[in-house]
């Protein structure tokens, strides 16, 4: 059964959420304060967090970013009032794997939890085994059962996020690939305000990946893996 710890200090949208997430045959336990939230995070690590930003204690986009140092493929669905693109923007810079705005359905918040553990348990499934790459200076190397990612044989930490893009990417690599299909295939969503996040995780992917030239941007386009299987 998968665990889910949902951060949200309003008590009645939290126990909404906790009952709904139960009904659907989730273990899901709610917490109004990021302080008990840590607690619970260092007691038991959960399958998700699901976290308001606005938290009487703290900001939840902070106490997140703290996480994913630790915990960086742990997944996580921001639910907050806060609709500014610049907000949602924020979100998946730190690493977010959905982002739902207030009021929403508890319906449609369940249907997305479902949705990302299906991508979660996917993952890798594009790369059998291992799968090495090189750019003709470096190698990259995918591990898609151990769940790594390493470049010239120096781990890479990947969020959730990041390692199905980077798999996707690979997977078809010398393929052009849209910025709508890396929604649809890695997000399960296309709409258009969200392709500006999937240049954020592109950009971010880059800097971990630090050397090599693997992802090629076409520009009005999308992006291509240019690295050829050694």
């Amino acid at each position: 059964m998968k665990r889910i710890y949902v951060v949200e200090d309003h008590d009645v949208i939290r126990s909404g959420v906790v009952q709904y997430l139960e009904l659907s045959g989730y273990e899901a336990k709610g917490y109004a304060l990021i302080a008990d939230a840590r607690r619970a995070v260092e007691e038991k690590l959960p399958d998700l967090i699901i976290q308001d930003v606005m938290i009487p204690d703290g900001d939840g986009f902070m106490f997140i970013k703290e996480l994913k140092h630790s915990y960086p493929r742990l997944p996580v669905i921001f639910m907050t009032a806060r609709v500014e693109e610049s907000d949602r923007i924020l979100g998946f810079e730190l690493g977010c794997d959905d982002y739902i705005t207030k009021p929403f359905s508890p319906k449609e918040l369940v249907l997305r939890v479902a949705a990302l553990f299906r991508r979660v348990d996917a993952a890798g499934e594009s790369l059998v085994d291992e799968a090495v790459f090189s750019d003709g200076e470096h190698t990259l190397k995918i591990d898609s059962l151990q769940h790594q990612l390493k470049v010239d044989d120096e781990d890479v930490s990947l969020t959730a996020a990041e390692w199905r893009i980077v798999s996707y990417l690979a997977g078809n690599a010398g393929v052009l690939i849209t910025r709508s299909q890396i929604l649809e295939e890695c997000f399960d969503y296309s709409f258009e305000s969200y392709e500006r996040v999937v240049d954020t995780h592109i950009k971010n992917i880059r800097a971990k990946l630090r050397v090599g030239n693997w992802i090629e941007t076409v520009r009005g386009y999308g992006y291509r893996f240019t690295g050829k299987k050694a």
